[in-house]
């Protein structure tokens, strides 16, 4: 039976999607404001995107952003796909509970306790707190999102082509490379995405584990709001929006178009055994 959408839940979806999105809406129209006043419009204006290259802190915090969310999602998403392996693929091993509760455990612990407890931890072996502290703490709580996305793909992945690949004498580990990864790569792309996107949006954890000259972008912004919003804040933050925005869409797009070439390989496949039938 078809069903018809009601004015409650046209007017539920408008108001949720508006409280969701008009804020960054405005932010990114404001981040054109030429006047100082981020409250009042002063005519349009890029002026704030030009000034952003002269302001040698936001330029140096975005950097080091960059850096330690590309190492940090790279080190997580290797990190993370072999735990989802260990789980789907060892499933009865001794301390495997144990061992599935310290990969999900940042999935639910707050971040105040993980950055408390990562800062105690180096201090007490007297490691100096910078970009490397930072980089091993990102790694530490975003490793748990990648293990639960590819850990799902790897849950319904045929195990009878490793076998058989095996059986025809592949290594274990070249039949990882030749066909379990392949078959996941779009699970292990978007565990990559997704630890990036949590790398550079945090900002409690980095706040206990950063040191001097590792100061990350949303520190940055934090400590320049507490003064005042100026428009090259609403500048910076347009940008990552961007930055975000396309990631996204072209992770989507390659997701697409990987799925329709399976389709159509399948299709083909189909095709070419109907016929020698």
């Amino acid at each position: 039976m078809k069903r018809h959408w009601s004015a409650f839940n046209v007017a539920s979806v408008v108001v949720g999607f508006a409280f969701l999105y008009v804020p960054i809406i405005i932010l990114v129209i404001y981040s054109f404001n030429a006047s100082r006043l981020v409250t009042v419009w002063g005519g349009f204006s890029t002026q704030w995107y030009a000034s952003l290259w002269h302001n040698a802190q936001l330029i140096q915090s975005a950097f080091v952003t960059l850096r330690v969310g590309i190492l940090s999602a790279t080190v997580a998403t290797v990190l993370g796909t072999l735990a989802a392996m260990a789980l789907v693929r060892f499933a009865r091993f001794r301390g495997r509970l144990l061992f599935s509760g310290f990969v999900y455990a940042p999935l639910v612990m707050p971040e105040v306790i993980t950055g408390l407890s990562l800062l105690l931890l180096f201090v007490a072996i007297g490691f100096d707190r910078g970009f490397w502290t930072l980089t091993i703490a990102h790694v530490t709580f975003t490793m748990c999102f990648v293990a639960v996305v590819v850990q799902s793909r790897l849950v319904s992945v045929d195990r009878s082509l490793e076998e058989a690949a095996q059986d025809l004498g592949c290594p274990p580990g070249r039949t990882f490379f030749v066909i379990t990864l392949p078959v996941i790569w779009t699970a292990v792309a978007s565990g990559w995405m997704l630890a990036f996107t949590l790398s550079i949006d945090d900002l409690v954890i980095s706040s206990f584990t950063t040191g001097p000259g590792a100061t990350t972008l949303p520190m940055r912004i934090y400590s320049q709001v507490r003064l005042g919003v100026t428009p090259e804040i609403n500048a910076v933050c347009t940008i990552l929006i961007a930055l975000v925005s396309v990631g996204v869409i072209v992770s989507g797009l390659l997701a697409k178009r990987k799925l329709v070439r399976r389709e159509r390989d399948e299709r083909m496949a189909a095709a070419a055994e109907a016929a020698t039938a």
